[in-house]
C-alpha cells in the first residue's frame, strides 16, 4: 500500500496552531496510509508558539507527525507587527518561502529514492497562501486550512469579488453589505479590524483573498449543523470543494507556559463546590487586557448581577499594572463568598466542569467551538481579529449568544457595568432559550465528529479527493 505525505504549514499564532495539530492528528488516526510533515514558523516575541507544538506532538508517533522549525534569521521589524499584525505575518511567511521550498525539494529527493511515499498535498492556513505558487512549481497541490467558520470564509469571498477594491480601508458607516454565507446584512463594524486598517491589514486582506480561487480545496473548522447556511451558500460552484470537519479543538485543553499547578488546583477546586451551572466564567483571550475603568465596570456589573463568577483577569502588558489595583473599593470583600479572580485559567476544563453555567467571552472560534461542545451559552465580548464578525453570526445569524456588544474596540469603548448586569442576568435565566439552543448544539457537534457524522464523513472525503481513495 503507497503511502502519502501532507506538508502542513500553520501561522505562528497559538490560536491557529491548536486546531491545525488536532486536525493533523485526526487525519494520520482515520488513514493508516497519512503521514504529515509540519513547517512551523516562529515568531521571536511568541515563544509559546515554539514549545507547544513540540507539548502536543510528544505522544504522537514520529514517523506519522514530523516536526520541522522554520527560523527566520531576519524576521520583520517589530513596528510593523504593532501597525498590522496580519501584514507581519504575511511578509514572515513570504520571506520562509525559500527556506520551505529547499525543505519540500529535499523530502521529494528522499522519496524519489524510496518510490513508496508521495508528497499528496500542501495544507496552508490563511496567511501562507503565498506559498501556493511554490507548490505549483513543485508539482503540489495546495489545500487551505481556514482556522475561522464558514462565515469567514464569505467575506473572504467578497472581499475578492464583491468588495470595490478601488476604496482604502472600510469605515463604520451604516451602511450593511450583503455577503455570502449571512442571511442578514452585516453592518461594516462587524467586519474584522484589519479592515479598518491603512497600515497594511486591508491589503493584506484583499491579497490573500485574491488567492481562495487558487487552491484545490477548503477546509474549515465548523460543521454543518451549525452553519448550514453558511456552507450551501459558499459551496456552489463558485468556490474549491469546502470541508467542514469541526469542531476541531483540544478538549484536553492546551498547556500554557504560565501555568501555576497550584493555583490550578485552587480553581477546579473552587468549582468542585459550587453548585452546578452557578457560575459565570470570563475569560477573554490572550490579549483580553483593560484599563482601569473597564476592570471597574467589569466588577460592578459582577456585582449588581449577583452570581459568582471566575474572572481571568490579564495584566496588560504594556502598562504591566497589576488589576487587582483597578478593582473598586470593597469587591474583595465582598467576593470572598462569591468568586475567584485568577490571571490565567485552564479555559477548556472550566468550561466542562458542571458548576460552569455562562461565559462572557471574547468570541475567538476556538472559545466558541469550545463553549458549543461543553453546552455552555456565550455573552459575546469581541475584541480584535475577526471576533465581531463570530459575534455578530453567533448572535444574528444563529441566536446562539446572547449579545454585549458586537462592535466594541479596545481601548476606545466602554462597556458599562449595567450592560454587563443585564446580559449576564439573561444568560443565567435558566429559561433563556439560548441557553437550550446551546445545549441541542453541543449534542449535534459531539455527533459530527463521531464515525458517520458530518465532519467525520468530510475528513474522509477529504482524504479520498487527496488519495484517491479513504479508509475512514
Amino acid at each position: 500500500m503507497n503511502k502519502a505525505e501532507l506538508i502542513f504549514v500553520p501561522a505562528p499564532a497559538i490560536g491557529h496552531l491548536v486546531s491545525t495539530l488536532e486536525f493533523a492528528k485526526r487525519l494520520i488516526d482515520c488513514d493508516d496510509r497519512l503521514s504529515i510533515t509540519i513547517l512551523c514558523p516562529k515568531i521571536p516575541f511568541m515563544p509559546f508558539t515554539d514549545t507547544y507544538p513540540k507539548t502536543v506532538l510528544a505522544s504522537q508517533p514520529r514517523n506519522r507527525i514530523q516536526l520541522i522549525d522554520l527560523r527566520e534569521i531576519d524576521p520583520p521589524p517589530l513596528e510593523l507587527s504593532k501597525k498590522s499584525p496580519e501584514k507581519y505575518m504575511c511578509v514572515l511567511i513570504e520571506s520562509l518561502i525559500p527556506t520551505v521550498k529547499a525543505i519540500i525539494q529535499s523530502i521529494l529527493s528522499s522519496h524519489s529514492n524510496s518510490n513508496s511515499t508521495r508528497i499528496v498535498g500542501l495544507v496552508l492556513d490563511l496567511c501562507c497562501l503565498s506559498m501556493i505558487d511554490m507548490g505549483n512549481e513543485l508539482g503540489i497541490p495546495s489545500y487551505m486550512f481556514q482556522t475561522t467558520n464558514a462565515g469567514f470564509l464569505g467575506l473572504m469571498l467578497y472581499l475578492s469579488t464583491g468588495h470595490n477594491q478601488t476604496s482604502t480601508v472600510f469605515n463604520e458607516s451604516d451602511h450593511a453589505l450583503s455577503i455570502p454565507g449571512f442571511v442578514n446584512p452585516v453592518p461594516q463594524s462587524a467586519l474584522p479590524t484589519a479592515l479598518f486598517n491603512n497600515d497594511g491589514g486591508y491589503t493584506a486582506y484583499i491579497k490573500l483573498a485574491k488567492r481562495y480561487r487558487d487552491i484545490k480545496g477548503i477546509i474549515v473548522n465548523s460543521f454543518s449543523e451549525l452553519e448550514s447556511y453558511a456552507i450551501g451558500s459558499v459551496f456552489n460552484g463558485r468556490v474549491p470543494p469546502v470541508y467542514a470537519v469541526g469542531p476541531v479543538i483540544d478538549i484536553k485543553g492546551p498547556p500554557h507556559p504560565n501555568l501555576d499547578q497550584a493555583q490550578h488546583e485552587n480553581i477546579m477546586k473552587w468549582l468542585d463546590d459550587q453548585p452546578s451551572s452557578s457560575v459565570v466564567f470570563l475569560c477573554f483571550g490572550s490579549m483580553g487586557s483593560f484599563g482601569s475603568s473597564q476592570v471597574r465596570e467589569i466588577a460592578l456589573g459582577i456585582q449588581g448581577s449577583g452570581y459568582k463568577f471566575l474572572w481571568a483577569m490579564r495584566m496588560s502588558p504594556i502598562t504591566k499594572e497589576n488589576p487587582l489595583n483597578m478593582l473598586p473599593e470593597g469587591f474583595l470583600e465582598w467576593m470572598k463568598d462569591r468568586g475567584m479572580l485568577c490571571e490565567w485559567a485552564p479555559q477548556v476544563e472550566v468550561l466542562a466542569h458542571k458548576a460552569i453555567g455562562g461565559f462572557v467571552s471574547h468570541c475567538g472560534w476556538n472559545s466558541i467551538l469550545e463553549s458549543l461542545w461543553f453546552g455552555v451559552p456565550i455573552v459575546t465580548w469581541p475584541m480584535y481579529a475577526e471576533q465581531p464578525l463570530n459575534a455578530f453570526m453567533m448572535v444574528k445569524e444563529l441566536g446562539l449568544a446572547v449579545e454585549l456588544r458586537l462592535d466594541y474596540r479596545m481601548g476606545v469603548d466602554l462597556v458599562m457595568a449595567d450592560e454587563i448586569e443585564k446580559a449576564v442576568k439573561h444568560l443565567m435565566d435558566f429559561d433563556c432559550e439560548v441557553r437550550k439552543k446551546v445545549k441541542e448544539m453541543g449534542e449535534m457537534a459531539r455527533k459530527a465528529v463521531l464515525r458517520g457524522g458530518s465532519s467525520f464523513n468530510a475528513i474522509g472525503q477529504f482524504i479520498e479527493d487527496v488519495i484517491g481513495s479513504s479508509s475512514c
